[in-house]
């Protein structure tokens, strides 16, 4: 249904064509940028699942073993031997552009890069069982952090694409066809003032025919009688 304040006029009419065919153009690239986000996405949730499996393994394998540690070492001497760590994790996040999504990335990096600064406590007074936990933790840590930048970038490719979604939508349901009514109203209204001034024309063509005729025989007429008496004037007497 066109717009109640349209403007019939042919200003109005190019104007119309040129945001029809800018708005057919932007629909297009949305839906292009939709079905990227959709692909990312997907693969997004793949790698998410994979990440997801690994790391509920390995916080399983984790748990296993601090419980028997905590099952063969008493309290006390687990809680001392936990009490102070000896690694300490620095964490930078950067962001990456995902088809206008600015995702983070996270890079962590530990004091110390040997293996063996990861353990707290010296070995003789504790459980093996022990080390196998916190060398689990160790190795799960960074699959977690992982997970964690993987599913925030899925929440955000998610948002983006409900966003983009919408759009698409607003300009294939509301928009275009908005536009494209106004376009066919004013293109209507547009002919029938041209048939209308055509009818006007031909009417006013009809009247100054008419009065031509009519100046004619007035004009025959007069010419007539002038000769008529022209005629009485010249018999003899």
């Amino acid at each position: 249904m066109p717009s109640a304040t349209i403007n019939p006029t042919r200003m109005e009419l190019t104007r119309l064509k040129g945001r029809l065919k800018t708005a057919q153009r932007g629909h297009k690239l949305l839906k292009d940028k939709r079905d990227e986000l959709m692909k990312q996405f997907m693969d997004v949730i793949r790698e998410n699942r994979a990440v997801r499996k690994r790391v509920e393994e390995g916080l399983m394998q984790a748990h296993a073993s601090f419980t028997v540690a905590a099952a063969l070492m008493s309290p006390e001497m687990l809680e001392q031997a936990l009490l102070c760590p000896k690694q300490s994790v620095e964490l930078d996040m950067s962001f990456q552009n995902i088809m206008s999504v600015n995702v983070p990335k996270y890079q962590f990096q530990t004091k110390s890069g040997e293996q063996g600064d990861i353990y707290p406590y010296g070995f003789a007074a504790t459980s093996g069982e022990l080390d196998d936990a916190v060398a689990a933790l160790s190795k799960v840590f960074q699959d977690m952090l992982h997970l964690a930048e993987i599913e925030k970038t899925s929440q955000l490719l998610a948002e983006e694409i409900e966003k983009t979604r919408r759009r698409v939508n607003a300009l294939e349901y509301v928009k275009i066809p908005e536009m494209q009514a106004n376009i066919k109203y004013i293109t209507m209204k547009l002919d029938e003032n041209e048939r209308a001034n055509t009818i006007r024309l031909m009417k006013v063509k009809d009247i100054i025919l008419k009065e031509a005729i009519q100046e004619r025989r007035e004009e025959n007429a007069w010419n007539a009688e002038a000769w008529a008496a022209q005629s009485e004037d010249s018999e003899p007497v």
